[in-house]
């Protein structure tokens, strides 16, 4: 026989003049928050009152109704009509409608206006779009709507552009597929199958930041000498249906490709299919990128492999190469410099017995089962496979402890791969909870406008990873500093839980520009980090022997590069009530400057130099002008000061190709050949900038 299942009773509704209602001390929300008292009130009036207010009769010492009811749930609502009554607006005696809770309720008063509160769920910024939408349709004007719900009409125009974006992208947002800063950024272009073709390629990368969809969707032009087109080949782009400009007046390293989504579409075919030819030869997984962030490989371990020796035929060829660069050299010793064609040959050379001497390594085919890797194009254009990394829920378990265990521990933790680990162990997080800024198009208007957040933080991770660099090579100034750090932390703080509370903790770079990685600094470092780990012993106490028994200089050499793991000389944007104080981050940078100045750090000899992708084409037009003015002199500058931004940007990287020019971020204090722009130091500019 069923079961009856007893039926709810809701509370009753009825109108209760204003006069006979009390804000109850049970309302639980005692901060300021959200919508103002006036912006509420104002609200009403115009429209009424949309939700009643939840009250409770209010008992006499002999449990008898007074007549007058408390408010606990509706307390903003209360204040906002108590504010019409003063305003002489509405009577006071004016009916309110409420939801009137029974005398004695099981449900405390504090329950319901808890409830009311937490319970409700914010509108999704979708159906904010589309009830803006609505109503300007149906004949309100953007400033009417912003001016109804309180909002700047950026607010307004920012949700209305979202009409401009296709609705398979709008379907993606709904399910929680992008953040709204994605979404917002397709609205650059109203062309919604380039929308789609570059949510296909970014949402398989790692870089999923705004600036690069915008960038994607507005790029027009493809330099031939770009990592993709040599990856692709001018071949297949043109076979492919693609066009090339050419320049018959200027270098141009090959022209200029049109037809960047066909580029794009080619690039990621191809290395799908590299991709599925690396897992045919038995990984568990590979994963398909343009790129991958500095550092993705910190939540995987290595699985060992050996190095395949050369082949008779290899072995000959690398004698081969040997010989003739020997020759040349032995030709040309007493030569100022050798002729061009020499010199592109020693550089042949060289590569062809790099490549010969960096040894691929082989894996055992049981490793690979629970293991994979990652393809990627490097920055040259070459295709970039990295193997023999896993998961930890991949890891074998380990055995338990016995009592004949001894000294057998095991590292367990990943090795250092050379490149910055999230501190936080959880991997890196794609731009979330960075607290980087969006990086928003400057407006273009007279005069040098602050940079970026993000651009800056770029430029200083740029800055950061030479500086590691330039430190590693200097163990004289890394013990120094160690020293200086030391000393702080022994006069100035108190920690304990350790014997020596001397550490270094890996500072993540999330965000950078797309050339850090294959950059001067990073090649060095990876390369020095490799050398270290290829020496060290596997086992704790036999690492500890080994360390006790290096000459001192192997020993400051290695102090020195696992000191630079912990170099910061990070620009961030910190929020007001943070861990970290702004005030922490400017001290850090005057340390940094300091730093950079005892390694006389030059980042032009690191190798950066401003491209459109990582400088220009994020700055104002008064900035590319200021820059090539710096660089090649006021006739440079007039020269493309008509030039549309775009063209503008594209020119001046060919004008400051060899310059040395350096924006102020980047410069070290009293380097003698680097120009100053202003006298302010680079961490004074930084802070300036932030201050507009």
């Amino acid at each position: 026989m069923a079961t009856a299942i007893s039926k709810i009773t809701l509370s009753s509704s009825r109108d209760i003049p204003f006069n006979r209602l009390v804000l109850s001390q049970s309302n639980v929300r005692r901060v300021k928050s959200g919508l103002s008292i006036e912006e509420l009130a104002h609200d009403i009036e115009r429209r009424g009152l949309l939700q009643s207010l939840n009250v409770r009769p209010v008992l006499d010492g002999e449990g008898a109704e007074t007549g007058t009811y408390e408010v606990p749930a509706g307390g903003r609502r209360f204040r906002a009509l108590e504010l019409l009554v003063k305003q002489k607006k509405l009577a006071k005696t004016a009916s309110v409608p409420c939801v009137v809770r029974e005398a004695g309720s099981a449900i405390l008063a504090e329950d319901d206006s808890l409830a009311e509160n937490v319970q409700r769920v914010a509108l999704h910024p979708l159906d904010q779009f589309r009830a803006f939408r609505d109503m300007l349709e149906k004949g309100m004007s953007e400033e009417e709507i912003a001016a109804a719900f309180f909002v700047a009409p950026a607010v307004v125009k920012q949700r209305l552009r979202l009409m401009t974006v296709s609705d398979t992208l709008l379907d993606i947002y709904e399910q929680d597929g992008m953040k709204l800063e994605q979404l917002m950024a397709f609205s650059i272009s109203d062309d919604h199958a380039r929308q789609e073709q570059v949510w296909d390629i970014v949402s398989q990368s790692h870089n999923r930041e705004p600036y690069v969809i915008r960038r994607m969707l507005t790029e027009k032009t493809v330099r031939a000498s770009d990592a993709r087109a040599r990856f692709v080949g001018l071949e297949a782009y043109i076979v492919a249906g693609g066009h090339v400009m050419r320049d018959l007046f200027e270098a141009d390293d090959g022209g200029w490709l049109q037809d960047p989504a066909i580029m794009d579409r080619l690039v990621m075919e191809k290395l799908h299919a590299a991709a599925e030819d690396i897992r045919a030869e038995g990984w568990k997984w590979v994963e398909t990128a343009l790129s991958f962030p500095w550092g993705h490989t910190r939540q995987f371990a290595e699985i060992d492999g050996t190095e395949v020796p050369l082949t008779d035929e290899e072995t000959a060829r690398l004698e081969a190469l040997r010989v003739e660069q020997e020759t040349i050299e032995a030709e040309y010793a007493q030569a100022d410099e050798y002729p061009d064609e020499v010199d592109a040959r020693l550089g042949e050379i060289e590569q062809a017995i790099l490549a010969l001497e960096e040894r691929p390594l082989a894996f055992d085919p049981a490793d690979m089962t629970r293991a994979g890797a990652f393809v990627s194009l490097a920055s040259d254009g070459t295709l970039q496979v990295e193997r023999g990394f896993v998961l930890p829920e991949d890891m074998p378990s380990e055995p338990e402890a016995t009592d004949n265990a001894g000294n057998a521990d095991q590292y367990d933790r990943p090795a250092y791969d050379g490149q910055d680990h999230d501190s936080t162990g959880q991997g890196y997080h794609e731009g979330e909870g960075d607290g980087i800024a969006p990086d928003v198009e400057p407006e273009e208007e007279d005069g040098i406008k602050p940079l970026p957040d993000r651009l800056l933080t770029e430029l200083t991770a740029w800055r950061t990873l030479a500086l590691r660099d330039a430190f590693a090579g200097n163990p004289h100034i890394a013990l120094t500093e160690l020293l200086h750090t030391l000393v702080r932390d022994v006069y100035w703080q108190t920690s304990g839980a350790d014997c020596l509370e001397a550490y270094v903790r890996e500072i993540s770079l999330p965000v950078h520009s797309p050339d850090m990685p294959g950059s001067l600094p990073a090649h060095a470092l990876r390369q020095r980090n490799e050398g270290w780990k290829h020496d060290l012993p596997d086992d704790e106490d036999a690492l500890w022997r080994w360390i006790d028994g290096l000459d001192d200089a192997s020993r400051m050499a290695l102090l020195a590069h696992c000191l630079s793991f912990g170099v910061n000389a990070l620009y961030e944007r910190m929020p007001a009530y943070g861990a970290v104080s702004q005030r922490s981050v400017t001290e850090r940078l005057k340390r940094a400057d300091r730093l950079a100045s005892a390694l006389s750090l030059d980042l032009v000899e690191a190798g950066w130099q401003p491209t459109v992708e990582n400088y220009l084409g994020r700055v104002t037009k008064a900035r590319i002008l200021q820059a090539v003015r710096d660089a090649r002199g006021d006739e440079a500058a007039e020269r493309i000061a008509h030039l549309k931004k775009p063209d503008m940007a594209r020119e001046a990287e060919r004008l400051l190709e060899g310059s040395g020019w350096l924006p102020e971020a980047l410069q070290t204090v009293g380097l003698a050949d680097q120009a100053q722009v202003e006298t302010v130091t680079p961490c004074e500019d930084m802070e300036a900038i932030a201050a507009e």
